[in-house]
């Protein structure tokens, strides 16, 4: 029974990381095919710039993903302060630059980092869900990145690319967390609309799959 003592828990970085990019993996396959699956309004705002999603859906999308994102927040807030030595003012996993960045990185890095990580973001998105890649490996692709651009910028910011992740904290904590949550609504965005509208341009451009590949699939 040794296996089963654990003087103290907790699952780091890597173990924060899968747990992001794993839920969003299930609840993308579970929802996906009723709603699109969209969890964040840089999400949301990146596909309508894809041509995904059309004008009139977008206030409902981003008051829908606001509503869950603050109910989330206050689940987590009763768990976590049920434990002896909780305290808000620690930031309980607010994003955050300069001194509430976790290793102490700038407004600039942050900016910079959200809006490059947003983009890539929907770039594998629109690419994953395009009618012509692969059926049915979509939300593998999707958690996937998501795992990875949280083990790269927790340090940095906590990790957003989602506004409604920072708000439903940023809420609770108050404060420089309420200060500095435009940041995490901006980059994000821009970084969304920027990832749509490049892989948008990208499929008009040129096929994403060359006309001999496609003869011989047709032909197969």
């Amino acid at each position: 029974m040794l296996a089963a003592k654990f003087p103290e828990i907790g699952i780091g970085l890597g173990g924060v990381s899968l747990a992001f990019g794993l839920t969003v993996l299930s609840m993308a396959d579970a929802v996906g095919h009723i709603s699109g699956g969209h969890f964040n309004p840089a999400v949301t705002i990146g596909l309508f710039a894809g041509g995904r999603t059309p004008a009139g859906e977008l206030l409902p999308y981003i008051l829908a993903q606001l509503a869950a994102a603050i109910a989330a927040a206050l689940v987590l807030y009763v768990i976590a302060s049920g434990k002896p030595g909780f305290d808000l003012a620690a930031g309980f996993a607010s994003n955050g630059y300069g001194e509430h960045s976790p290793a102490g990185y700038s407004l600039i890095a942050g900016l910079v980092i959200e809006l490059v990580l947003t983009a890539g973001f929907l770039f594998v998105i629109m690419g994953a869900t395009d009618t012509r890649a692969p059926s049915g490996f979509a939300p593998i692709a999707i958690g996937l990145t998501l795992t990875l651009i949280h083990l790269i910028s927790i340090p940095v910011t906590n990790t957003s690319v989602n506004p409604a992740r920072s708000t439903g904290p940023a809420l609770l904590v108050g404060g420089w967390a309420l200060a500095q949550l435009w940041l995490f609504w901006l980059a994000p965005i821009l970084g969304g609309i920027i990832g749509g509208a490049a892989y948008r341009w990208l499929a008009l451009a040129a096929p994403l799959v060359a006309p001999d590949i496609a003869a011989e699939r047709g032909a197969d």
